[in-house]
């Protein structure tokens, strides 16, 4: 499916029916298909809408005006949620995902009734870990330049780095290299993906700690699901994350790195299903 939005076309899948629904918001050079696993579990009695954001997967090129930094698509996200009406909503977002559902919980999320954090930039680890500050400051480059630094993504071995996708999952090289497929095939894509890092590399360092600030002021359910072995977003951001929301509650999960759909998608789907019904 699709939707046309102020940025440009954004695609997403709608598992449709009357449960509950959970939106789920993937992170940096990712789209949807992160979240297939938990999907397939919670359609039974969920309605799971799954968008792919303008982060670095995505298929269809953004607008020349729009505006691509984490707030920007925070408010795309916002914009989603108000196009296709959907209210009640558990939000929930795993890696940069989860910053984008904390500025959405600063600023209120009116039509969010509950919001799942999974091991997520959070506080100052912003670009998160070796990882993500690879990744921001390959932005640096030209998008030519930059394609041709992708293009080594090819390769398993190099995808499996600490510094690409070794050390946010165990389990999901298939998904990874699916990602990455967009921004080695499309050139447009490739601008855009620049601009979201030079956007991530311009933002103030510490301004995910200036959102923690404001999550004290979100008075709904809030559940923290984190990976016990992570290494890229630490374990006690989770802790410091689930401490100071007013009804947070922290789960720690084993045998997962940061991505926890991919490593642990039956418990992670579990745990949303539980949330969901109390």
């Amino acid at each position: 499916m699709q939707v046309e939005l102020s940025a440009g076309t954004v695609e997403y899948t709608d598992t449709g029916g009357p449960g509950p629904v959970v939106v789920f918001v993937h992170g940096l050079l990712m789209d949807g298909s992160l979240w297939d696993g938990p999907v397939a579990d919670l359609a039974a009695d969920h309605r799971c809408v799954v968008p792919t954001l303008p982060l670095g997967a995505h298929r269809h090129p953004m607008r020349d005006d729009a505006d691509l930094s984490l707030p920007g698509i925070a408010r795309l996200l916002a914009e989603f949620l108000d196009r296709l009406n959907l209210r009640e909503v558990t939000l929930a977002g795993v890696d940069t995902g989860g910053a984008l559902v904390q500025l959405l919980m600063a600023d209120g999320a009116s039509r969010v009734s509950r919001v799942v954090l999974a091991s997520c930039d959070a506080f100052d680890n912003f670009p998160p870990g070796l990882t993500g500050k690879t990744l921001v400051f390959s932005g640096k480059l030209s998008p030519g330049l930059f394609g041709v630094f992708m293009q080594q993504m090819r390769l398993r071995p190099v995808r499996r780095l600490p510094i690409a996708f070794g050390w946010l999952t165990k389990r999901g090289d298939a998904a990874t290299r699916r990602w990455v497929q967009p921004v080695l095939s499309q050139a447009a894509i490739r601008r855009d993906t620049v601009r979201v890092l030079r956007a991530a590399a311009a933002a103030s360092p510490g301004f995910l700690l200036a959102v923690a600030e404001r999550l004290t002021g979100f008075d709904r359910p809030a559940l923290v699901v984190w990976a016990r072995e992570d290494r890229v977003m630490p374990p006690e951001h989770g802790r410091r994350l689930a401490a100071l929301l007013p009804k947070g509650k922290l789960v720690e999960v084993a045998d997962s790195y940061t991505l926890l759909p991919l490593d642990q998608p039956a418990e992670f789907a579990r745990l949303v299903r539980e949330f969901t019904a109390c």
